[in-house]
Formats: structure tokens, sequence, C-alpha cells
């Protein structure tokens, strides 16, 4: 587990929106570091409930701006992105020049790039730097790191992002992180259904599924989610690391973008309907690998 003082962003104010699953450990690996970190949460109650020593709270994004030389957000999706930054009291209100922001929720890529050309006038450098690894990855600092934007935006930016992941990539410019992390999450998609569909036909034929698994892993078909998640499945263990909704708002993002380049993805079409059929029953905040619920036969 991280969160030992590393001390390499001491004294660096950082602003980090959004306290969610993925943003709470994330903000206790920036402390850790040494920043002087300011938070806010659209629940206020969320935010007082997790403070910790050396944490401010703010009251609006604009004043999370003005208190901030960096800007981290972590939020649920596009539109609410788009609220914080230019919303009433939005981040734009109080974004000054020279300040980085640094998007790290999964973002569409064109309001992505949309969002960088109307904060460039103010000075505002921007690099969208999605993640992936998880809850478990965002407590361990160990999150693989996907980053858009200029070479000067990415070095100031290197310090934060290595406190929160171990492997950063600099993909290209901005909107290039999250066109990385469109491919990842239809990789992850993908694997999911994957690993669900052969273990309801194991299931189905009556035959041990842990055995199965542990026999797989040590084949081709070896994989961490046949690993991590394919536990999950045969535990019917859907505590939430990374969410249904999630998932399927990721696909949805990956296929929108997959027709306006018009290239063709249809198994990413399959996973969402999946998915999104996961959400009908009501099972939308169980885990991603709760995508087997759907495949199962009734008797099982």
């Amino acid at each position: 587990m991280a969160h030992e003082d590393t001390g390499t962003l001491h004294g660096v104010r950082v602003g980090f929106a959004g306290l969610g699953l993925m943003g709470r450990p994330m903000c206790l690996n920036l402390l850790a570091a040494g920043a002087d970190l300011k938070v806010w949460n659209r629940t206020r109650s969320t935010a007082e409930a997790f403070v910790r020593p050396g944490m401010q709270i703010c009251d609006s994004p604009a004043a999370l701006a003005r208190a901030s030389d960096i800007v981290v957000l972590m939020l649920a999706d596009t539109t609410v992105v788009e609220q914080i930054l230019f919303g009433p009291d939005g981040l734009e209100q109080g974004l000054h020049a020279g300040t980085l922001l640094i998007d790290m929720g999964t973002t569409a890529v064109m309001p992505t790039r949309e969002f960088a050309r109307r904060l460039a006038p103010r000075g505002v450098d921007y690099v969208d730097a999605p993640v992936s690894g998880g809850e478990i990855g965002a407590i361990d600092a160990s999150l693989t790191v996907m980053a858009g934007g200029s070479e000067a935006a990415l070095a100031r930016a290197w310090p934060l992002l290595a406190a929160l992941g171990s492997r950063i990539t600099h993909v290209g410019e901005v909107g290039a992180g999250q066109v990385a992390k469109a491919a990842n999450q239809i990789i992850v998609g993908l694997n999911i259904g994957a690993v669900a569909e052969a273990l309801a036909l194991v299931q189905a034929a009556g035959v041990d599924p842990g055995k199965v698994r542990e026999a797989l892993l040590g084949g081709f078909a070896g994989s961490r989610i046949l690993e991590v998640h394919g536990q999950r499945m045969i535990e019917q263990r859907f505590q939430p690391g990374a969410r249904v909704v999630t998932q399927y708002k990721d696909m949805r993002q990956a296929a929108e973008l997959g027709a306006l380049l018009g290239q063709p993805l249809p198994a990413t079409e399959l996973s969402k309907s999946l998915f999104a059929e996961l959400i009908e029953r009501g099972d939308g905040n169980l885990d991603h690998s709760a995508l087997i619920r759907v495949l199962q036969k009734p008797a099982n």
C-alpha cells in the first residue's frame, strides 16, 4: 500500500476535484508526496467525512482553482467535467495564467480538445491523463497513466503523475490520452465479457470454475482480468472497484468515437449492450465483473 511520505510534491499547491472511489486514495497519495492539497466535491459531506490533516476543503471549483497551481479532475463523465470547468462558479473563473489542469477521468476525446482550446487564451496548460488500474491501483499508487498534452505540460505534470502511478506514457498531444483510454476500456470490457462467457459455460457444464480458472491462468488465456475478475465472478463478490455504470459510459464513449471516425467496432457495440442490460436489471453500481450475471443460466 502506498501513502508513505515521499515529499516529492513538497509545497506544490494542488487542487483536487472529485472524491469518489478513485479520487479519495489518489488524494492520500498526493498528501503523502507533500502536496499542499485543496479538495472540492459536489457533495460537501463526502469531503467533510474524508478530509485529513493537511487538506483544505474549498467551497466551489472557482475557489479551488484560485488556491491551486495544479488542478486535478477525477470526475464522473464529460458532462460533469464541462459543468465543473465552465458552469456557475466553475474552475474557469479561478484559473490563472500558468495553472496546469490535469483531467485524470475518462472524458470524451473531442470535448477534451475543445476544453483545452477554450482555456488556452487564459494561459492554462491542459493535460488529459486518464488512468487504468481501478481502486486497487489508486490505493497502491500503481495506476497506469495515459497522458496527452505538450512536452512542457507533461514535464510539469510528471512529478504529480509519478506520485499516483507506476507506468506513465506520454501518448501525444491533448486528447491522445483519452484515445488510449478508449482503447484500454474496449480491451477491458471485451475481456470481462470473454471471461464471463467462459466461466458461465464452465458452470453450465457442471465443472468447477475455480479449477478451470487455475488451469487457464497458466496458458495463453491467462490475463489480469481472468486472475482478479474471474475470482470475483466465481465468488459472486461484486463490491465495486470499478462500477458497471462507469464501464458502460466508457464503452459508449469509445463506440461514439468509432462512429465519429467511421471505424466499425462491432464487438464494442455488443459489449456495451450487455453492460446496458446489467444496468437495466438494477446492477449498475456493482463491480463491472458482475457482467457474468447477465450470462448465467437461471439455475445458477
